[in-house]
């Protein structure tokens, strides 16, 4: 199999979670009307709600379900952008009452096929009205790069702020990599100024598919998100974007031996110097 359709969902979650999980599935029905094997969706894609981690967190057994229904009746691979995790992928309790940012990967046949927690944490200060960002206050970072093997693609796994790091696509590139998703809920103020050119930046250095599933849109007084889900090629082409503030639905054809092609003409690993 050398090719691949994909979908990226974007979505405008607020802070009900039967509400986000109706959104979610409609937006899969789309795509399996479409024929998509691999979905991405976005960062908090379940709950988007300031200080609602914990409780998020305490779902994560109904969302898990969820999940793996929906794999089993659309039939087609979930990357489940990120969800609140109370313990570590070894099964021990996160310390000082935080929580990870994990993203859930699962089969169509329903099973929980992977797991990679957030390596970056945003904390910043932006200049918009939320102003500051701590996620390190109620997250605990994760530290391991993780690939998931699927039987059309490898499947390099990051989220959000991760995607300023290109050690780690490196990295993901390292473990072979052809695919790499990004889930997120960037900034509308960042989102902006930065998103595509670093989805394009990961995706022309790793010659990879890059795939960026975005929450969009006011999810608070405060928040707003950027959205622009999209899905570039390996040599930086954008093959779809979202234009629509709001929910939606992108899809694309990701071609391996395209992909393959390149790395071929540009064997940039063996070109690589490390210093």
């Amino acid at each position: 199999m050398t090719k691949c359709i994909v979908a990226a969902l974007q979505m405008q979650s607020q802070d009900n979670l039967e509400d986000n999980l109706r959104q979610a599935a409609q937006l899969m029905e789309q795509a399996q009307q479409a024929g998509v094997q691999l979905v991405v969706l976005p960062e908090n894609f379940a709950m988007f709600a300031a200080g609602k981690q914990s409780e998020t967190a305490q779902n994560l057994a109904k969302i898990q379900q969820w999940l793996s229904q929906q794999a089993q009746q659309q039939q087609m691979w979930i990357v489940a952008g990120s969800i609140p995790c109370a313990t570590r992928p070894d099964g021990t309790p996160v310390a000082d009452n935080k929580v990870r940012a994990s993203c859930l990967i699962y089969s169509p046949q329903g099973q929980l096929f992977g797991r990679y927690d957030k390596i970056h944490l945003f904390d910043a200060n932006v200049a918009d009205q939320q102003a500051s960002y701590q996620e390190s206050a109620t997250f605990e970072a994760g530290s391991e790069v993780v690939i998931v093997e699927t039987p059309f693609a490898k499947i390099g796994i990051s989220i959000c702020y991760d995607l300023r790091f290109p050690l780690l696509y490196q990295a993901l590139r390292d473990k072979g990599a052809e695919i790499i998703v990004v889930p997120a809920a960037f900034t509308a103020l960042t989102g902006e100024a930065h998103w595509q050119v670093l989805l394009r930046a990961r995706a022309i250095e790793t010659q990879c598919f890059v795939i960026g599933a975005g929450q969009s849109g006011w999810h608070s007084a405060t928040r707003q998100t950027w959205g622009h889900s999209q899905v570039i090629d390996p040599w930086g082409k954008v093959l779809a974007e979202q234009q629509q503030t709001g929910s939606g639905l992108i899809v694309a054809v990701c071609d391996l031996s395209e992909l393959h092609l390149i790395r071929q003409q540009m064997p940039i690993l063996r070109h690589r110097r490390l210093f």
